[in-house]
């Protein structure tokens, strides 16, 4: 058989009817919404749900879902995540109908502020119920949008990791390498949003397009299916004869990716092709192979698919994911961790050795009288110094455990069965004097 040779199915590959939904939670994930929405057509049925009246109406999902909150009349959470989960859990009878009949559910959010990062954790939970697979696909903030916001994302983060089957994240400071400095902040933020819109369009064509090699969603189950991992996703396309190799250059270079460095510490990697009619055996070989190398510790799921609109055309669907290694983490959050996806642990072997200093001081030089004269005075009050230190004493500090205001209807952060948001000077039972 001649591997250079296309690839002979049907023409079109029908699509598989895969009973899917959309949400598009908050600002954030309305705008990604829109986008997947004037894309190319999709059969999903797209459901916007958000705090904020007049951002739900200007929306063009089919379905809207207004949860009213009530102190703000209507004009959204005041980026107060606990107000958005609140009015969630107010209305998780009916976002668990919304969910009923769905075999895959699709969050999309941006996390940081109040609907998104609140109402998230609650509708993945909903749907969870259903027995749906669900993933959630969202944009972690920008560091000029203030420490108060990635910190909020981080904790939203690690809400949605725990309830839903795999999270792909979209650090928008990664955009910046995909544009160039007289972009404006409207065309900035537009291209995080078509680049999470094009991921799932990506996603999608993974799983709806029957192929000669399928990837099936009980493939893409068994991979996520509480594995609570935060995954990466990078879509390249590319024309002509040279398809094959510069669709895998994009790949490896993906700023999404990491420059592929998250291929390396991966476990679990997806791999779609979809390609025309003069799609050959060699490309598909090609591309797998490539990417496999950067790859080899990794459980690979991989399909390829042929449709007539894609002749000479070659696009690929990496989904690259990791389990989360916990670790207690004692630094001050001053960036967002979603800069960086996989977890960086530091090998004490393999850290340099602190040098010794350069210059040791010789010791004071006394003569014999001086000598003599410093151990006189020693001898004639012998308890000086144990009066001075006597009289240096100080009670313990009267320190009281203040309350966590607005945060204490929040789940406390528990490690090894401590409570982290805990001072560690009460947890320990040190005194302060």
């Amino acid at each position: 058989m001649n591997s250079e040779a296309p690839i002979q199915p049907a023409t079109t590959q029908p699509n598989r009817k895969i009973v899917t939904r959309v949400f598009g939670v908050g600002t954030a994930g309305m705008k990604v919404l829109e986008q997947l929405i004037a894309g190319e057509p999709l059969d999903l049925k797209c459901t916007a749900i958000t705090t904020d009246a007049g951002a739900l109406e200007c929306c063009g999902a089919a379905e809207k879902i207004f949860l009213e909150s009530k102190p703000v009349r209507g004009l959204g959470t005041g980026g107060d995540p606990e107000q958005g989960r609140a009015l969630a859990e107010e209305n998780f009878d009916q976002l668990k109908a919304v969910c009923e009949g769905n075999e895959l559910i699709l969050l999309l959010a941006g996390m940081g502020g109040g609907a998104g990062t609140g109402i998230s954790p609650v509708l993945a939970r909903a749907a969870k119920e259903t027995g749906a697979l669900v993933l959630a696909f969202v944009i972690l903030p920008f560091e000029f949008e203030g420490s108060r916001r990635q910190a909020i994302a981080e904790d939203g983060l690690d809400t949605l990791k725990a309830v839903v089957d795999g999270v792909i994240c979209l650090p928008n400071q990664r955009i910046l390498n995909l544009i160039d400095e007289n972009t404006s902040v409207i065309e900035t933020f537009k291209a995080a949003n078509e680049f999470l819109a094009e991921g799932v369009r990506g996603f999608w064509r993974l799983i709806a397009h029957s192929g000669l090699i399928e990837i099936h969603l009980d493939d893409v189950r068994a991979l996520l299916r509480d594995r609570h991992s935060e995954s990466a996703l990078a879509f390249a396309e590319a024309l002509g004869a040279t398809r094959s190799r510069e669709v895998t250059d994009k790949l490896l270079s993906h700023p999404m990716l990491d420059g592929g460095k998250l291929l390396v510490n991966s476990d679990a990697v997806l791999i779609s092709l979809l390609g025309g009619p003069d799609l050959t055996m060699a490309e598909v070989q090609r591309v797998t192979q490539d990417i496999g190398k950067h790859c080899e510790q990794a459980q690979v799921v991989m399909g390829a698919a042929v449709h007539e609109s894609f002749r000479e055309r070659l696009a690929v669907t990496l989904i690259v994911s990791r389990k989360k290694v916990e670790i207690e983490n004692t630094a001050p959050r001053n960036g967002c961790r979603g800069e960086s996806l996989d977890v960086q642990l530091i090998n004490p072997a393999a850290s340099p050795k602190r040098s010794g200093s350069r210059f040791v001081p010789p010791p004071p030089t006394l003569s014999t009288g001086e000598m003599q004269q410093m151990l006189a005075r020693q001898r004639k009050d012998p308890s000086r110094s144990r009066r001075a230190s006597s009289k240096m004493r100080q009670g313990q500090l009267p320190l009281e455990i203040v309350s966590k205001g607005r945060f204490d209807k929040s789940e406390p952060t528990i490690h090894k069965g401590e409570d982290l948001d805990v001072p560690t000077y009460i947890r320990r039972g040190v005194a302060l004097n």
